[in-house]
């Protein structure tokens, strides 16, 4: 079977402005992604997935776009962008674009348009609804960010519909010139060269015909964040929704090995409909899972189990433990449970997915409030919701700014960067991030581990066992101990014998294993098993 470069290699997320400055304002640009570029091979990734670099008033750092065919000055220019393109293709990999259909900025021309009178040609770009007789708001549909999503224009006397910041107005995606623009936005990158997009909030775009309220959630807690008191039913994962899926597949087929990603937090079964009929919707929905799912042996063997067989005929897999929306999972589960997290995202059946940083195992850092910038941390201070945590500068190396910028960043800096940086990880064999390049390369160079199949083995209260298999190739089986206390594997129904390859503890690489594997506390094995090609 033919597998295409998204099915068989590894993609890496950039939040640009945190990964290299390169003139000294305190914010990464595009010219220093280009002066990294070399690590990134190093490191053996295939694909560079970057965050909005779009002409933005930054209310939202970015996904609030005025301009979907510009560079933001901030991060350079189009030449710029070009140059990029150019390096990144030169050293074989692949560059993926985010793409924010969902809304636009409230300074977008179309929205400042939109707003301008109830009769302009765009006023139905845009979601716009009267009061109810009573002046209350349209419906109770929340925003993500906090608030009603709903803000009134006392120009044109209407309400417009906002899923995030009301600075953020949600496009009309029932209007078929809405839909026409925004392909053509594609078909702009596309035509430039880029490799794929990245769909932010793809189960956002289509909202329910009738506004409907949204029921109320029965599992809300005071610690979630107040979008989360509703369900939305209705304002999220409506059925025409794949159509306009369909529609952004049908434009990336007509070039060459192009791909797209959708990000949806969304259950597994309702999830892989994004695939769409017959695998013609997104190549890979976002599956989350290792995200959200608690951190116990069990309970991952069967959401992993759920998913896998969940997955329509042709739906190729894929996970992430991380991205700039979340905490980082060195945050979430530990420094020692992090390289066990690893060693199953890069052993999956699927494309892994690496969020800049967590190869070094960088931790989220704490930002005083009066140093936050998030929108969601400023709009809900009493939550402890802000994601600036994971979003700061990569850290290079020992130098008084972690060698990302000659000036005080953007946002802080881990008080620990001298001790944990790339610069010292790349020459220590027991490192976190040496531990990430040996995963990646035996990955890339093993059938089995890159797209063999997957076999669940065994999972107890410690243990979570896998094999993954090729044939005519070595097959692998991985056994992970997600718990701090020694653990002792001995299946019954399958037989060991083999030599261990790769270990989150080095010292056990080579060691011949036979019958049974006994693992100290946060340890991790891949065992090349013998006598099967």
């Amino acid at each position: 079977m033919e597998h295409f470069w998204w099915q068989t290699g590894v993609i890496y997320q950039i939040y640009p402005r945190s990964y290299q400055d390169s003139n000294g304002d305190g914010v990464g640009d595009l010219k220093g992604i280009i002066k990294r570029l070399d690590y990134l091979k190093w490191l053996g990734v295939s694909a560079i997935w970057v965050s909005p670099i779009y002409p933005s008033p930054m209310a939202d750092f970015g996904y609030d776009i005025s301009d979907y065919q510009g560079i933001h000055p901030l991060f350079g220019s189009i030449d710029d962008f070009d140059q990029l393109l150019q390096e990144v293709h030169a050293r074989g990999m692949k560059l993926i674009l985010d793409l924010v259909p969902n809304h636009t900025s409230d300074q977008h021309p179309w929205f400042l348009e939109s707003k301008s009178s109830r009769d302009n040609p765009k006023r139905d770009w845009y979601i716009w609804k009267d009061a109810k007789e009573d002046g209350s708001l349209p419906n109770n549909w929340l925003s993500v960010f906090g608030g009603p999503a709903w803000e009134w224009d006392e120009t044109t006397g209407q309400y417009y519909y906002h899923a995030f910041l009301k600075e953020q107005p949600d496009l009309n995606w029932r209007n078929p010139k809405v839909q026409d623009a925004m392909l053509d936005v594609m078909r702009f990158w596309l035509d430039k060269g880029v490799d794929g997009f990245r769909v932010d909030v793809m189960w956002h775009m289509i909202k329910d015909d009738q506004f409907r309220d949204n029921p109320i959630n029965p599992d809300y807690q005071q610690h979630m964040a107040t979008y989360e008191q509703l369900l939305p039913v209705y304002s999220t994962d409506q059925p025409e929704v794949h159509d306009i899926v369909t529609q952004m597949r049908q434009v990336l087929d007509r070039y060459s090995e192009r791909m797209m990603i959708g990000e949806i937090y969304l259950p597994t079964h309702k999830l892989v409909v994004y695939y769409g009929v017959d695998s013609l919707g997104a190549h890979l929905p976002f599956n989350f899972m290792l995200i959200s799912a608690h951190w116990d042996a069990r309970h991952l063997a069967a959401s992993i189990d759920e998913y896998e067989g969940a997955l329509p005929k042709h739906g190729w897999p894929n996970w992430v433990l991380g991205n700039h929306d979340q905490p980082r999972i060195t945050s979430r589960v530990g420094v020692q449970q992090a390289r066990v997290a690893a060693m199953l995202l890069l052993t999956l059946r699927g494309t892994p997915t690496i969020y800049y940083g967590d190869e070094i195992g960088m931790r989220d850092v704490p930002i005083p409030f009066d140093e936050v910038q998030d929108p969601q941390g400023l709009n809900m201070p009493d939550k402890n919701l802000s994601r600036d945590p994971a979003r700061t500068p990569m850290q290079w190396n020992n130098d008084e700014y972690a060698g990302f910028s000659e000036i005080k960043p953007w946002l802080r800096l881990e008080k620990e960067y001298r001790r944990q940086n790339v610069q010292l990880q790349k020459n220590d064999p027991y490192s976190m991030l040496s531990l990430y390049r040996g995963l990646i390369q035996l990955r890339q160079t093993e059938p089995s581990l890159m797209n063999g199949n997957y076999t669940p083995v065994y999972s107890d209260h410690q243990v979570f066992a896998f094999k993954r298999c090729a044939e005519n190739s070595p097959h692998f089986l991985i056994v992970l101990n997600l718990s701090h206390r020694p653990c002792y594997f001995r299946p019954g129904n399958v037989c060991i014998s083999g030599s261990v390859v790769a270990a989150t503890t080095p010292e056990l690489e080579g060691i011949a294993v036979k019958d049974y594997i006994n693992l100290s506390g946060d340890e991790g094995v891949i065992v090349r098993l013998d006598g099967v090609r």
